[in-house]
């Protein structure tokens, strides 16, 4: 979802429409296919095309010897929602040098509630638990989940009770970390989400690469490349 098109509305009708074409596509091809063809090897990545230097490196919060990944998401974003399998899925199979973190978006001040929501759940050390559950139920059961008092309804119902919730919700440690993840947004110039940034050095987004499978590939050149010490 590109920054500049973030409404719901036009995030509906993107997802309701993408399936339609894919199931067009797959028809079309198996009228024309004759016999399945090896996939072609994968192009390596252009800088420009595929991805982007950053003019000036990000300080990373990783030891020496770590490659850090930072996916960029919101969880209204119907993009990020169908991206989150195939991530977690490459999160679980990258190995120990490389360290994963997700940093929550704000391209509006209305962003903030469902921001410092990540964060209230990583202080609450619920990620695993509910990371995925938030983002079913808002394209899933189609919940509205864009305010406090929304939030904090959502999180009595996952078994947070609702002081708790609030306290962490409007604590130092989570208003600073939004905050961060405000400017980390910037530094890399994020123009739309999912996206991943890569050694505090590499960016990259589906509008660059074509997609978030090639973004992945991207990732694995990048940290390749990082080792080699480029």
């Amino acid at each position: 979802m590109k920054r500049r098109d973030f409404s719901l509305a036009a995030a509906g009708l993107t997802a309701l429409h993408l399936p339609l074409l894919a199931n067009a596509q797959t028809k079309a091809a198996a009228k024309t296919a004759q016999a399945p063809a090896a996939a072609p090897a994968p192009k390596p990545p252009v800088e420009g095309t595929d991805y982007l230097s950053l003019d000036k490196r990000i300080p990373t919060e990783v030891g020496t010897g770590k490659v850090e990944v930072i996916e960029f998401f919101w969880y209204n974003c119907p993009h990020c929602n169908a991206f989150e399998p195939a991530f977690e899925a490459w999160v679980k199979a990258v190995p120990k040098d490389v360290v994963v973190k997700r940093v929550p978006v704000r391209f509006r001040d209305d962003f903030e509630p469902q921001q410092r929501m990540y964060y209230v759940l990583e202080a609450l050390n619920l990620i695993d638990k509910l990371h995925v559950k938030m983002f079913n139920a808002i394209h899933m059961e189609h919940q509205k989940l864009n305010s406090f008092e929304e939030l904090s309804a959502w999180a009595q119902t996952n078994g947070i009770p609702a002081q708790k919730f609030a306290d962490t919700f409007n604590s130092f440690g989570v208003a600073a970390k939004a905050k961060r993840a405000y400017q980390l947004q910037e530094q890399f110039k994020v123009q739309g989400v999912p996206a991943l940034g890569i050694a505090g050095r590499f960016y990259s987004d589906g509008g660059l690469a074509g997609n978030m499978e090639r973004v992945l590939q991207v990732t694995d050149y990048l940290i390749n490349e990082v080792r080699k010490g480029r």
